[in-house]
């Protein structure tokens, strides 16, 4: 069980009592963002996901935070405020689910049955502006790809003028996830909105020529094979098996390669389509001394991206997957005799917020708090909350 978190408060000030700062997590999944938060020092009541499978994940990991399984849409302002205690300095955290706003999910042709589906989850953060118009949290933050900004979503735009017309400041900025420590290519929109005064996000802790490297974060685990069971105790070192096929294809490929690599005899028939080409990555390897490409829900496969080991006859295992989006190594995500599928935990680690960005995220809001308590100012005198 990892360790309790001290209740962070503000400064002192004049001798009264100091606040609390409190974040609810909305759309939390198995606890990315909570449990980065937690490692900043800013204290997590409750996290809420319409997936009953994170429960465990969320509070193995991260009590005393509660999970409460419902969808957000379904919330009230007056449910949601009772989760924060009295006085305290509220947070509230909205990484609404990514795919509706993924470039991928459109590039590559959703169907028309599931592109509705897609497009019924932008009113997810309909559902959070309410909420935010309701409770008038303190700070708001959002995490989401890059194109929700980038693609001019009309939800987004309506989104960030209601946070302007209830006196929020507001910044926004495309993170490049290397340059906080995410050993990854990812890039995220990280939006961060307080009432209390201008907020912006910390300066990058990992400049160019510092990033962490896919050799520094997965480098020291036992070897393993496809297919084959865990070396230790940890049941997530493993990998998804490879028919015979496979295993000549990723033998065959050098590190950093991918299918251009290939004799003719094991190219898949797509690779010689013009469509084909455009998908250069998959059944790669990753480089040692490089940046893993960005973990997707299906990571744990070699034929879905760049997801070979360096040099192992494999795909990455669901721990060194889990460590590359910079998990705890001993973050548990299914209890010991649970069920175990690869899909299942794939689409936590693949679905999370990196936990440095959320740890990020939360050192910039305490840094805000720093600055606000050195300057004295206060939230606006204007609209007052409603629960």
């Amino acid at each position: 069980m990892p360790p309790r978190i001290k209740k962070q408060t503000t400064a002192t000030k004049r001798g009264r009592p100091a606040r609390r700062v409190v974040a609810v997590d909305l759309f939390c999944g198995a606890g990315g963002k909570t449990r980065g938060f937690l490692q900043a020092g800013l204290e997590v009541v409750a996290g809420v996901d319409i997936d009953p499978t994170c429960r465990f994940p969320y509070v193995a990991n991260n009590a005393p935070a509660k999970f409460v399984q419902k969808s957000v849409s379904d919330l009230t302002c007056e449910e949601v405020a009772r989760w924060y205690p009295k006085g305290a300095i509220r947070v509230l955290i909205g990484c609404t689910p990514c795919q509706p706003f993924s470039r991928y999910s459109y590039r590559y042709g959703a169907a028309d049955k599931e592109r509705r589906s897609l497009d019924k989850r932008w009113g997810l953060l309909h559902a959070f502006r309410s909420l935010v118009d309701g409770l008038l949290p303190d700070i708001v933050t959002v995490e989401n790809v890059p194109q929700m900004a980038l693609m001019g979503h009309s939800v987004y735009a309506q989104f960030i003028e209601n946070l302007h017309r209830l006196e929020y400041h507001v910044s926004s900025s495309i993170v490049r996830c290397a340059d906080y420590g995410v050993p990854q290519t990812r890039e995220r929109l990280v939006l961060l909105a307080s009432r209390l005064g201008p907020i912006d996000l910390i300066a990058p802790t990992h400049p160019e020529g510092s990033h962490e490297t896919v050799r520094g974060v997965i480098g020291h685990l036992p070897r393993i094979s496809a297919g084959g069971p865990p070396p230790t105790d940890d049941a997530l070192h493993r990998a998804c098996s490879l028919s015979p096929l496979n295993l000549r294809r990723i033998r065959a490929t050098p590190e950093g390669g991918g299918w251009h690599d290939w004799p003719a005899e094991l190219r898949l028939d797509c690779h010689s389509r013009e469509t084909g080409k455009t998908y250069p990555s998959v059944y790669g390897r990753m480089r040692w001394d490089g940046l893993a490409p960005t973990l997707t829900t299906q990571c744990f496969g070699l034929g879905n991206g760049r997801f070979g080991h360096p040099e192992q006859e494999r795909a990455i295992s669901l721990r060194e997957a889990a460590l590359l989006q910079t998990f705890p190594s001993d973050y548990r995500f299914v209890e010991k005799d649970g069920d175990f599928t690869f899909k299942h935990i794939g689409k936590h680690i693949g679905n999370a917020v990196p936990v440095r960005i959320g740890e990020v995220i939360a050192l910039s809001i305490k840094e805000h708090l720093r600055q606000q308590a050195a300057g004295g100012r206060a939230a606006p005198k204007g609209r007052k909350r409603s629960c």
